[in-house]
């Protein structure tokens, strides 16, 4: 519930002016001085928003908590933000001599994967593609982790054999169907 008489507004820019200071240099110390601004708007944000509930004989010790809790936040979403960051960079430096041989591969693997059952396919999305480990993909599946190590090996089993079967198929079709510079009629030994 926020605050809408004038009596709150004054008592609330009072508590503003008293601690704004002191909060942007604690907040500072821990994430710097750009970031203390956000963190400080963040901070009384809150005791806006909360300034009914704020304890009389504790305001300045509740501001700090609010504070460290806003900082906590805010490191929490930096780290995810390097995280992504770094993952894009390494994402990105794929360096391929042929695209067109990358595409064709990435159209093979896809093929492939179309091929499995559902189950198969979800589970090597999720562990492959979506990079979670074995104990959250278990979690979304809602199964053992056990019973999710044996889904992804049999999973990972049938996707090797019908990936090698299309090279076998591949290897087969381009001994079949290779040019021949030797005009039709004509004997290799002429």
């Amino acid at each position: 519930m926020e605050p809408d008489d004038a009596a709150t507004r004054r008592r609330f820019e009072a508590l503003f002016e008293a601690h704004y200071a002191e909060l942007t240099r604690f907040a500072a110390r821990r994430v710097g001085a750009d970031a203390a601004g956000d963190i400080v708007a963040g901070t009384f944000l809150i005791a806006w928003r909360r300034f009914g509930e704020l304890p009389a004989d504790h305001t300045r010790a509740w501001l700090y908590s609010t504070a460290r809790q806003v900082i906590t936040n805010e490191l929490r979403g930096r780290t995810r933000w390097e995280r992504l960051t770094a993952k894009a960079a390494t994402a990105g430096e794929i360096h391929v001599a042929d695209h067109a041989s990358l595409v064709d591969e990435q159209v093979r693997v896809r093929a492939v994967l179309a091929e499995l059952s559902p189950a198969d396919q979800e589970v090597l999305r999720l562990i492959e593609w979506d990079g979670l480990d074995v104990a959250e993909a278990a979690l979304v599946l809602r199964c053992t982790r056990t019973a999710l190590k044996v889904r992804l090996h049999r999973a990972r089993r049938r996707f090797a054999q019908r990936l090698l079967a299309t090279d076998d198929r591949c290897t087969s079709t381009a001994r079949h169907t290779r040019p021949s510079i030797v005009p039709e009629g004509a004997s290799a030994h002429e």
